[in-house]
């Protein structure tokens, strides 16, 4: 069921100040849609002093959210942080919390969902898990001065050099120390780009992209490419990759795993909100293509839990 306008928190109403992680890309067209949609930003472009020389793109990658996280640790609001190929939907800022803006010990909030997996799902609807990828997220000043200690823990134990998966360790850093993790119904917006050669040197894939988006995206994702006649083909061919995984990561119980619902006071509120989150059509050309009317009131944000 759509819930009506009044009946949440938006990113408005809950967020102080969005970071952006860059450093060579651009990051205009990002820039124009958060003023478009009234949101305040400040764009944290990574410059590498000679001592960086040697450090792995992950290292460095983890660097910039350092930044990030050291900014967020000192404001009173949550921050959101999003990196630079991130693309939102329409109407980002007037979507929902993926979390209770009263819960007191938040640690983070996907609004970008990689490898997902849900834990639990509360009668408001809100969804606790696991995801990868920090490509657009919230955090709270306490948890962004925990962050910075496993970015402290990094160092230390795999170092500079070294490729790390650091951002698969983010829900257990954070969960080990009392926080709770929250991933979306649906996500935000999508990762526009390109392959990262590092992961796929290390025997990870080397593209990931949102399963599922809330609505229309507000441009055309770099990975499109800039072919024109072929650049709306290669949109839709990956995001139809993107829906048929996502779809087949639920079927195979990598989403929602057995062992979770076997052990769940509330299985079939796991059921409906893993099988209804999958429940879209999402293939609608970016607003920079293509024009389409737009309501005052989000796309469906809510179920009735």
């Amino acid at each position: 069921m759509v819930a009506s306008c009044q009946n949440f928190r938006t990113l408005t109403d809950s967020i102080g100040t969005v970071f952006v992680l860059a450093h060579r890309e651009s990051t205009q067209q990002l820039e124009q849609t958060l003023t478009t949609e009234g949101l305040k930003y400040e764009v944290l472009r990574q410059v590498h002093p000679p001592e960086f020389q040697g450090f792995s793109r992950s290292y460095l990658c983890l660097l910039n959210h350092c930044r990030a996280w050291q900014k967020a640790s000192q404001l009173s609001q949550p921050s959101l942080i999003l990196e630079a190929d991130f693309v939102p939907v329409v109407g980002l800022s007037q979507l929902p919390l993926p979390y209770d803006a009263s819960q007191p010990n938040l640690g983070i909030a996907w609004l970008y969902a990689c490898a997902a997996q849900v834990y639990s799902v509360s009668a408001s609807g809100y969804a606790e898990g696991f995801s990868t990828a920090m490509v657009a997220y919230i955090v709270t000043p306490q948890s962004a001065n925990s962050l910075l200690e496993l970015a402290q823990t990094i160092e230390q134990t795999i170092g500079t050099n070294q490729y790390s998966a650091w951002d698969s360790e983010v829900d257990r850093f954070l969960r080990d120390r009392h926080f709770k993790n929250y991933i979306p119904f649906r996500n935000y917006g999508e990762h526009g780009g390109r392959p990262n050669p590092e992961h796929r040197q290390h025997g990870l894939s080397s593209a990931h992209r949102a399963d599922v988006l809330y609505g229309q995206l507000a441009f055309i994702p770099l990975y499109a490419g800039q072919n024109k006649p072929l650049q709306y083909l290669n949109y839709w061919r990956i995001r139809l990759q993107a829906r048929i995984k996502g779809i087949g990561r639920l079927g195979l119980g990598k989403f929602l795993r057995p062992r979770v619902i076997q052990h769940s006071s509330v299985p079939l509120r796991l059921l409906r909100f893993a099988i209804q989150r999958q429940w879209a059509i999402d293939f609608l050309l970016p607003a920079d293509a293509v024009v389409f009317p737009s309501a005052d009131c989000p796309k469906p944000v809510k179920m009735d839990l």
